[in-house]
């Protein structure tokens, strides 16, 4: 019967929720084939559910967009049931809650005694996740999803399925890879048992890469390190789901209820109190900041507390001040504007800003964005990457096609599929065009533009035969073509090469030529993103339609 104790129950769906996040995390990718798939290819699981349970996705999409994208409606499973319960979600269901849950259980030597039972008293600074997220839903108004930086499901996923996950797989790699070279059958065997368990339960089906793959793991065992200092500074302080769900809950019918008679002031409910709500007696009781996680009620030894529908006791809400409020509306407003009066977003755009096919143009597209990274994690050929400056400031750790490291497969639209809010348009292969005749179809969807670099070309600068780009361009007709012509040597002896044209009608930016060109470090032919389907203004001029 020990196991039905409250917090026994919330420890069992601290753990559940957190593999089911693992599970779908690890499952965000494509196993197999696309060549030999000969359909379109769907994932089997719902990789994006836990977007769709997220108020605040749910929020900032409404607006910015004036609209919600599909499965988003979900998230009032949450918004509602905490109305009436209270931060459930961010101490029985948050993955990253989980996180810092169980990394705050571990003691330093910063966190013993009275000094722990201080640090998880209230604090005054615990209202700037309220701010933070007056700024994040204010830019959202006025057009930008940058509240995907601090959205905490956004956060883990970006920095557990860019960083975490390639390293530790890399790493199982590394060590499979010893055990299997042994000189002893039986260590070997052991490695191949291992090998074929973790590569059904845990490794990529290929090793990944991705660009600021270092800063994002930083950046999460920094936040991660921080529970050793304050139990879940995160949650406490800088989470906006976790201000927005507070402000929700400010008027549950669930509260706590403190027996004044019974309570003799040891504050043994302060050791272990995750949300520094000031269980003690004594003190008001600060509501918002509550994360349900009953450790208060388990630590008192006279059992002078204890949850209670429609209680009496007077509460605190999130006692926000006026002056800071006025600050983070004005700081919201001003955001967007001061990082578009630039000329990097609309006049001087980077010309190497390839988004994904079925990307919205760049205004809208940064608008509905999270930078959650899960369009990165699908892609098969590991195309996709998040961007440091090339979208300026506010499309930090948006997607970006790095050609020189992966191509945009013909037949894939993995990424639109796993798009939780729509800043990539679920499209079809059939929509995408490239797996038909490109110059037959009606608008095949263009990311961008080939060109050549002739000075590095090796048919045109060094007289060598080359049909690799050729060979690769997986259009048809091919956008890629060759015309015969006599070249001298450097010996004085003519002979005929041919040398590669581009087709910009029928080329889609696909990146596959510049990702096989053998020409290393800066590659003979590079792909630009004039000429992309989603701006009727970065196209090349002598295309344009006049009128």
């Amino acid at each position: 019967m020990r196991f039905l104790k409250p917090t026994k129950l919330r420890l069992f769906s601290q753990i559940v929720f957190f593999l089911l996040f693992l599970f779908l995390l690890l499952r965000t990718e494509f196993r197999g084939s696309l060549a030999a798939s000969g359909s379109e290819i769907r994932l089997p699981y719902p990789v994006g559910l836990f977007f769709q349970l997220d108020p605040l996705v749910a929020l900032s999409n409404a607006l910015a967009s004036h609209a919600l994208y599909r499965g988003l409606l979900w998230s009032l499973v949450i918004l509602i049931p905490t109305m009436f319960l209270g931060r459930f979600f961010c101490g029985w269901v948050c993955p990253l809650g989980s996180v810092h849950h169980f990394f705050s259980s571990f003691k330093s030597e910063r966190k013993r005694g009275k000094q722990l039972i201080e640090s998880n008293r209230y604090k005054r600074w615990q209202t700037t996740k309220y701010y933070l997220l007056i700024v994040a839903l204010l830019a959202a108004v006025m057009g930008t999803g940058i509240v995907g930086w601090l959205d905490p499901f956004s956060f883990l996923v970006r920095s557990m399925g860019l960083s975490i996950v390639p390293a530790t797989n890399y790493g199982l790699r590394a060590a499979l890879s010893l055990l299997e070279h042994s000189r002893f059958a039986a260590v070997q065997t052991v490695g191949g048992v291992l090998h074929f368990i973790l590569g059904t339960l845990v490794l990529s089906f290929k090793q990944p890469y991705f660009r600021q793959g270092v800063w994002l793991g930083v950046i999460f065992i920094f936040v991660i390190a921080l529970n050793f200092r304050i139990t879940r500074f995160w949650c406490r302080a800088l989470c906006p789901l976790g201000a927005l769900l507070g402000i929700v809950s400010r008027w549950s019918v669930l509260g706590l209820v403190k027996s004044a008679e019974h309570c003799n002031d040891c504050n043994r409910c302060l050791l272990r109190c995750q949300g520094g709500d000031d269980p003690a007696g004594g003190v008001p009781w600060h509501q918002p900041e509550c994360h349900l996680c009953l450790n208060c009620v388990d630590e008192c030894p006279e059992h002078s507390l204890r949850f209670k529908f429609f209680p009496t006791q007077k509460t605190l809400g999130a006692n926000l001040q006026r002056r800071k409020v006025l600050t983070g509306l004005a700081a919201g407003a001003a955001l967007v504007p001061l990082v578009r009066a630039t000329p990097g977003f609309a006049a001087e755009r980077h010309e190497r800003l390839l988004r994904p096919p079925g990307a919205l143009d760049e205004e809208f597209f940064l608008s509905r964005c999270i930078r959650c990274g899960e369009c990165m994690k699908v892609c098969p050929n590991n195309a996709l990457h998040p961007t440091l400056t090339e979208a300026g400031l506010e499309g930090l750790w948006t997607p970006i096609l790095v050609p020189r490291i992966g191509y945009c497969e013909t037949s894939c639209v993995l990424c639109s599929q796993v798009c939780p809010t729509g800043a990539i348009w679920e499209i079809t292969p059939k929509e995408k065009g490239w797996s038909v005749d490109v110059a037959g179809a009606a608008k095949p969807i263009r990311v961008g533009t080939a060109f050549y670099d002739r000075g590095r070309c090796l048919p045109w600068a060094m007289a060598t035969d080359c049909i690799v780009c050729e060979e690769w361009c997986p259009t048809s007709p091919k956008a890629i073509y060759f015309r015969p012509a006599e070249v001298m040597d450097a010996a004085g002896s003519v002979k005929q090469v041919k040398q590669p044209y581009l087709d910009p009608a029928r080329c889609v930016g696909c990146g596959a030529c510049e990702h096989a060109c053998p020409v290393q470090d800066r590659p003979a032919v590079y792909v630009t993103s004039v000429g992309e389907s989603r701006s009727r203004t970065n196209q090349i001029l002598l295309n344009r339609r006049k009128g």
